[in-house]
C-alpha cells in the first residue's frame, strides 16, 4: 500500500491529548448522553467475566463519566427503548469485535463480514451432535429469549469449557447472526432470534465486505483519534491487509506523529480543534480501549500495561486485576483492589514518583464510594518511602 504524503504533523503531547479526548478523558464528559452515548462514541466496550470492583463493562462508563449508578449502565445497555410493547428497540447487541463486546445496534449491518466468515469456516474446537443446532433455532422461535440454561443448559461438566451441545450450537448461531444477544440476565447471556430481536430498518447482510470493513476503519479513527495501521486494526481486531484495502477511502487523513516511527492515521474532525479541557482522574478497567494495545500504551503514555489475572501468582508483579490510575492525562500508577465488605482493599500500588500520591488517592477514594465502600485500606506499596504520604492523604478525605 502507498501511503499519501501526511499534511499535518503531531508532536507526541498533541497526539497523547486528541487520543485522551477521542476516548471520553479530556474535556466535559457529555452526561446527558450518558452510557449510551459513551457507548456510541466508544464503538465497543469489551465484556469480561472478572468482577473485582465491578464488571469491565461498568467499569468503562464509570472512568469516563463518574459515579453513574451500576444498574443505570445495565439499563443503558439492556434496556429497550419502549419495554414491554411490540415496538421494543434495543440499544445495544453483543458480539465479537475487539473481544466479546457490547455494541450500538445500529453497527449490526457492518459486522456481516464477520458474519459471513464464520459461516464460511471449515472446522470448529466443539463438536456438534446432528440436529443440536435447528433445535435450538426452532426452541427459541417457539419459547422467545432463553439463556443457555433455559434451553438445555451451558455446560457437560463443571469445567467452564466444556460447553453442552446446545451451548456449542447457540454460540455458533450466535457468530453466524440467525441468533443475538440483546440482553444479559444475571450475567448470563439471553439468546433470542436476530430476526425478532434486531430492528427490522438493520436486519440485513447487504452490505459487502468493503463498505463493513471501511465504516469499522473509519469508527476505529474516530474512537482513537489518531493511529497507526495496528492501532486501527486492533479496535475491531481486522488484518492488517483488510485496513489497507479501505484505509485510503474510510475518511481518515495521513499524519506524522513524533516519535512514533511508523505512518499514522488521524480522524479529520481530531484535527480540528485542539483538546482542552478538564482530565479525569480515575482508575481505568485493563480491558478499557484507551489502553487496549500495548505498544500503543508504551507508545502515548510511556507506561507497560499487562493484565496478569492469568499469570501465575508467583509470577505477577502489579497483581491480579491491577487497574492503571489515569491522571492529569498520564498513566501516574497502577492499583490492585479488592472489596472486604464495605472497605476497599488497595492490595498493591504503584506509584510514578511522589507527585502520583494526591491523585492516586483521590482515584481510590472515588472508586470506593461508587461501590458503596466507606473505608479505603492500603497493604502493599512498591516503593516503601510513599505508603505513609498515600495513607496520609486518604485518611484526611475521609476523616
Amino acid at each position: 500500500m502507498t501511503t499519501p504524503r501526511p499534511d499535518t504533523a503531531l508532536s507526541a503531547d498533541e497526539a497523547r491529548r486528541i487520543a485522551l479526548r477521542a476516548q471520553g478523558f479530556l474535556g466535559t464528559p457529555d452526561r446527558k448522553a450518558g452510557v449510551r452515548g459513551a457507548l456510541r462514541h466508544l464503538g465497543a466496550v469489551q465484556l469480561d467475566t472478572i468482577s473485582v470492583l465491578a464488571r469491565s463493562h461498568e467499569l468503562i462508563p464509570y472512568a469516563r463519566l463518574g459515579a453513574v449508578g451500576r444498574k443505570t449502565v445495565e439499563d443503558a445497555y439492556w434496556k429497550p427503548e419502549s419495554a414491554g410493547t411490540p415496538a421494543a428497540r434495543p440499544h445495544a447487541f453483543e458480539y465479537w469485535s475487539h473481544a466479546a463486546c457490547i455494541l450500538p445496534i445500529e453497527e449490526w449491518p457492518h459486522f456481516a463480514f464477520r458474519r459471513r466468515a464464520y459461516r464460511a469456516r471449515p472446522h470448529w474446537n466443539h463438536t456438534l451432535p446432528d440436529g443440536t443446532y435447528d433445535q435450538v433455532v426452532k426452541q427459541l422461535r417457539t419459547e422467545g429469549p432463553l439463556t443457555a440454561t433455559e434451553l438445555g443448559g451451558a455446560k457437560k461438566t463443571s469445567e467452564w469449557w466444556d460447553w453442552s451441545g446446545t451451548k456449542v450450537a447457540v454460540e455458533r448461531a450466535l457468530m453466524y447472526g440467525e441468533v443475538v444477544c440483546v440482553e444479559r440476565r444475571g450475567w448470563k447471556r439471553v439468546y433470542d432470534l436476530a430476526e425478532r430481536a434486531v430492528p427490522a430498518d438493520l436486519l440485513h447482510d447487504e452490505l459487502d465486505d468493503t463498505e463493513c470493513l471501511r465504516r469499522l476503519v473509519r469508527l476505529a479513527g474516530q474512537s482513537l483519534g489518531v493511529g497507526t495501521r495496528a492501532d486501527i486494526a486492533d479496535y475491531h481486531r481486522l488484518k492488517g491487509e483488510q485496513v489497507d484495502t479501505v484505509i485510503a477511502d474510510s475518511g481518515l487523513v495521513p499524519v506524522t506523529v513524533e516519535g512514533w516511527g511508523k505512518p499514522a492515521w488521524a480522524d479529520p474532525a481530531a484535527l480540528e480543534t485542539p483538546p482542552r479541557g478538564r482530565h479525569r482522574t480515575t482508575l481505568l478497567s485493563p480491558f478499557d480501549s484507551l489502553i487496549w494495545e500495548r505498544a500503543r500504551t508504551e507508545r502515548i503514555f510511556g507506561f507497560t500495561h499487562r493484565l496478569e489475572a492469568y499469570v501465575p501468582k508467583p509470577k505477577r508483579i502489579h497483581g491480579y486485576f491491577a487497574m492503571p490510575v489515569l491522571a492529569g492525562g498520564r498513566l501516574v500508577g497502577r492499583v490492585d483492589p479488592a472489596r472486604e465488605g464495605r472497605t476497599l482493599i488497595a492490595r498493591q500500588v504503584t506509584l510514578d514518583g511522589p507527585k502520583a500520591v494526591p491523585a492516586v488517592a483521590q482515584a481510590l477514594l472515588e472508586a470506593a464510594t461508587w461501590v458503596d465502600c466507606t473505608d479505603v485500606r492500603v497493604e502493599r506499596v512498591d516503593a516503601p518511602d510513599l505508603r505513609e504520604p498515600l495513607i496520609g492523604e486518604l485518611t484526611r478525605a475521609l476523616a
